[in-house]
């Protein structure tokens, strides 16, 4: 589990590179495995800045293409190993990090005091590795990250992809109920907030096991190709906004991300909470209102038509407005929305009388 920290200065490298960077199979992570069996330990700076310059004393300067094994080697002197950005090459060996005392850490040991200190001053990651508990420890971007063995990674992303899968399992049930109601005029508060609540988790279930799926490298291609299947459409929770968010108009797109960010932000236990969804979409928040008649643009209807793009879309819901205006419509009726011509109009007459 990831720890969070102070960030310091500099500019620190993303976390997700750095994890991609160091994800088993690659030949970073082999060097590291290599000091961890030699259980020597160790120190590794991934990039060669000034501000490293800043907190460096003494070393060897010289500039040659990273391999595992003289990764290991170098690691045998007391002193850090410096590499490039890119992990390309390494820099400097055996020099002695003295970040400043002033940044906080919650480390007892030597080496790993001075890792997370130098992450923290100098924005650049840096690798840990332990000669007595032979364990791994990434600091970057103000956070302290184990890096754990692909057989915990693996096991613990398999956990991850059976909670995806019972989620989208009850997703795909409120969804289909919800659906059923927008095309019969009959969907309710609940059905919709019912909805959100499982778009939301699933997708947050998924961001988890992402995490677990960068670290895993190249053992993760069939879990990555799993979790792309169940996560379905990337935009079902944007449709879903714009079918029910309160507006006098149709909501913009800055009006739709400023929702979906909202959404976003809300802690676990305000996403089990129903009304604090409700109010974040401008609809009821009160559970006696809940079971109150709701009605759908058109956004999620139109989206079950093959080929129907979304400017096309926002032209036809501004001209009916709601959904059941435009299950009523003809032919003749559509093609009165702006850009629609007759083709268009006869193709979504088709596809709502199919979805009917």
């Amino acid at each position: 589990m990831t720890e969070s920290a102070t960030p310091g200065e500099g500019g620190p490298a993303d976390l997700r590179e750095t994890l991609q960077t160091l994800a088993p199979g690659t030949a970073l992570r082999d060097g590291l495995e290599r000091i961890k069996s030699g259980r020597t330990g160790g120190l590794v700076v991934i990039g060669d800045t000034a501000e490293l310059d800043d907190i460096c004393d003494g070393g060897i300067t010289f500039d040659i293409p990273f391999q595992p094994t003289m990764l290991r080697e170098l690691s045998k002197m007391d002193g850090a190993v410096v590499l490039s950005s890119d992990a390309a090459r390494i820099t400097r060996a055996n020099v002695q990090l003295v970040p400043s005392p002033s940044y906080p850490t919650v480390e007892s040991g030597t080496r790993h005091r001075a890792a997370e200190r130098t992450a923290l001053q100098t924005g650049l990651p840096v690798v840990s590795v332990s000669a007595s508990m032979s364990t791994l420890t990434l600091y970057a971007q103000g956070q302290r990250h184990p890096l754990e063995q692909p057989a915990v990674l693996l096991q613990r992303a398999n956990q991850a992809l059976s909670t995806v899968e019972r989620y989208r399992t009850r997703l795909d049930m409120a969804n289909q109920r919800l659906f059923v109601a927008e095309m019969n005029n009959y969907a309710t508060v609940g059905d919709v907030l019912n909805v959100l609540q499982r778009q939301i988790m699933m997708e947050r279930a998924a961001n988890d096991m992402d995490e677990n799926i960068v670290e895993l490298g190249v053992d993760a291609r069939q879990l990555t190709l799993q979790l792309t299947e169940l996560r379905g459409a990337a935009d079902d929770l944007d449709l879903l906004v714009r079918d029910y968010i309160v507006a006098d108009a149709v909501p913009d797109d800055d009006r739709v991300a400023d929702t979906l960010a909202a959404l976003a932000a809300l802690p676990d236990s305000e996403l089990l909470n129903s009304p604090s969804l409700a109010r974040v979409l401008g609809l009821p928040a009160t559970e006696e209102n809940f079971m109150e008649g709701v009605v759908p643009r058109g956004y999620r209807a139109l989206s079950r038509i093959p080929r129907v793009q979304r400017f096309l879309m926002d032209h036809i819901v501004a001209e009916f407005a709601e959904l059941p205006s435009l299950i009523r419509a003809e032919p003749e009726d559509i093609v009165a929305a702006e850009r629609v011509s007759p083709l268009w109009a006869r193709h979504i007459y088709d596809g709502l009388r199919r979805l009917s």
